[in-house]
């Protein structure tokens, strides 16, 4: 965990509780968070994902690996003490708009389990769920897809600390949602993590799908 620096401050709670806002919004806030090599689909699934709840008149938002990077962590680079930073802050960020009541779609290789563990464990320490999709595919499909043209970067030498090339992944060990997207339709990986939402009570079936969507 990061070293705490400032001193004298006290975290001050409101008048208005999570049940409050969680009652406003008819959901339970949470993070999933998206884990996979560069390629293998976390972003797409998001998205999907985003548009589904979205339909089920869920409130949820996206934190995106690059999107990020443009703004918050822009003064990150690719090395490990960068990724370690980049994924602490990015654990924070989800928190927050977990404790709010959205669904937060957190989308980020975070190929160290040491760094997603500690977001699991801030998650937990709050009372707050945390969901691990561990969006699998191989390598070799990975840089078969290359949408960004990042692997052959990396593999040219263009690019260092490229994880799957010169820096490691170290998968989930125990996913709540394991996603094969080298296998698997973009629908069934859906259906798949809105069905594990329903069981978990973070999303309920009472809820009106959007009339615009509907017909």
């Amino acid at each position: 965990m990061a070293e705490q620096k400032a001193t004298n401050v006290t975290w001050h709670d409101g008048d208005v509780s999570r049940e409050d806002r969680q009652q406003i919004l008819r959901q339970q806030g949470s993070t999933i968070w998206f884990t996979g090599l560069s390629g293998s689909g976390k972003s797409t699934v998001s998205v999907a994902l985003e548009r589904a709840l979205y339909k089920m008149g869920k409130l949820s938002y996206r934190l995106d690996g690059d999107n990020v990077r443009l703004g918050i962590n822009k003064n990150l680079g690719f090395s490990e003490a960068d990724r370690k930073e980049n994924i602490r802050r990015i654990g924070e960020v989800a928190k927050l708009f977990s404790d709010a009541g959205t669904i937060s779609l957190s989308s980020f290789i975070s190929p160290y389990r040491a760094d997603r563990d500690e977001v699991r464990a801030l998650h937990e320490a709050a009372g707050l769920p945390f969901v691990e999709v561990f969006v699998d595919c191989s390598l070799e499909v990975a840089e078969q897809r290359d949408p960004k043209g990042l692997y052959k970067k990396a593999r040219a030498g263009e690019i260092k600390n490229f994880t799957g090339i010169d820096d490691p992944y170290e998968p989930p060990l125990k996913p709540e949602i394991h996603l094969k997207t080298d296998e698997m339709s973009i629908e069934d990986e859906i259906q798949l993590i809105i069905d594990y939402l329903l069981e978990k009570d973070i999303v309920k079936t009472n809820m009106l799908t959007r009339e615009s969507d509907a017909a």
